[in-house]
């Protein structure tokens, strides 16, 4: 791979890319570890919450449409009422 192919597939120069993944790295490192977050709990977290939907087996789906019930529950009328603001600013 030539050097402009690598560069387009990264969207930068490498150097400058490299810059800005440490720097980012760095920001969420901050803030994950002020949240006491730790990446491995969050990966563990994750493996849990798919084994637990494995053993309840389809007792899982209900669960699960309880949780876009209760999303819904919240999403739909703040869309509703942005969809009416936006409305009235239509020329």
């Amino acid at each position: 791979m030539s050097n402009r192919s690598f560069s387009r597939f990264l969207g930068d120069s490498p150097g400058r890319v490299l810059i800005k993944l440490i720097f980012l790295s760095f920001v969420v490192g901050v803030l994950l570890s002020a949240l006491n977050l730790h990446p491995l709990d969050l990966f563990d977290g994750l493996i849990g919450f798919i084994e637990r939907l494995w053993n309840m087996g389809f007792e899982a789906l209900g669960r699960l449409g309880s949780y876009f019930v209760l999303g819904a529950l919240v999403v739909i009328p703040v869309w509703v009422v942005l969809r009416l603001l936006s409305l009235g600013r239509r020329d």
